[in-house]
Parts: C-alpha cells; sequence; structure tokens
C-alpha cells in the first residue's frame, strides 16, 4: 500500500503539530505528494447555506498557519503544496481531498469535550464522515 496524495487539514491547536509531524514522515515514506490545508471556518446560519466569516478566527490567521507548516516542512525537505481556505473545516478539507483525488487525509485530533460531541464540533469525526480515502487521526499527548 501507498499513499500518492496526502492531504492535511492543518490549524493551530495542541494536535496539529503532531499531525504535521506524521504527515510529513509519510509524505517521505511514501514519496507523496502533500496537500496542507487550514480553513476559517465561516459562522453557521439558519438553512444550507454558509453565512459570513468568523471574525475571531480570519482567513490572514490561517494564511499566517500555513507558513508555520511550510517553515517546518521545509526543514524536513518536504515540498507540499498550501492552500487556504473558506468554509465549514470538514466539509471544506474533503472537498479538496476528493478534488485532488486523496489517498489519505491526515487530521489531529483531542478528544472532544462532550458539549463539543453534541454540537457536533468535531472536525476530525465530521471529515471521517465524508471521505471515502482514508483518514488518520493524530491524537495530541497530554
Amino acid at each position: 500500500m501507498s499513499y500518492q496524495r496526502i492531504v492535511l487539514g492543518y490549524d493551530e491547536s495542541d494536535s496539529a503539530g503532531p499531525a504535521l509531524k506524521r504527515a510529513a514522515a509519510l509524505a517521505k515514506a511514501f514519496g507523496s505528494e502533500l496537500i496542507v490545508t487550514s480553513i476559517a471556518p465561516v459562522v453557521t446560519s439558519i438553512g444550507r447555506s454558509a453565512g459570513p466569516i468568523d471574525s475571531t478566527d480570519p482567513p490572514e490567521a490561517h494564511v499566517e498557519e500555513l507558513k508555520h507548516a511550510r517553515t517546518y516542512l521545509d526543514g524536513e525537505g518536504v515540498k507540499a503544496d498550501y492552500v487556504p481556505g473558506i468554509g465549514h473545516p470538514a466539509e471544506t478539507i474533503a472537498e479538496l481531498a476528493k478534488e485532488r483525488d486523496a489517498d489519505l487525509i491526515v487530521v489531529g485530533t483531542h478528544e472532544p469535550n462532550a458539549i463539543a460531541r453534541l454540537l457536533g464540533q468535531s472536525v476530525s469525526e465530521a471529515v471521517t464522515h465524508k471521505v471515502h480515502c482514508d483518514v488518520l487521526l493524530v491524537h495530541h499527548e497530554h
């Protein structure tokens, strides 16, 4: 088995660092194309349409996150494609994976607390329900 294309859903949560390291190691091991994305979330509105961008988490912050990921990956000698996005994170990561015909999606996860689980806010869990490729959940070590 090999992974030709890996999509990494990246942010700067506690679980993002381990996910970035794991994606880099896999890309090196398999000679994979690595696509790193950071999604600025939109505020959910009633109905199916996405609402305005969340002002507490603007797109500029995600462009900065991608720069930080690039600094690490460059240091590891891993080339990647960097794709900032705007939308619902799980859906946007899933769409990108489909567009790029990815074999694997890597996302960081920390066990969601009860409230997040009730609200369905676990991006990693949501991604697994939207794609047909493998999804690697990299846990944050406490």
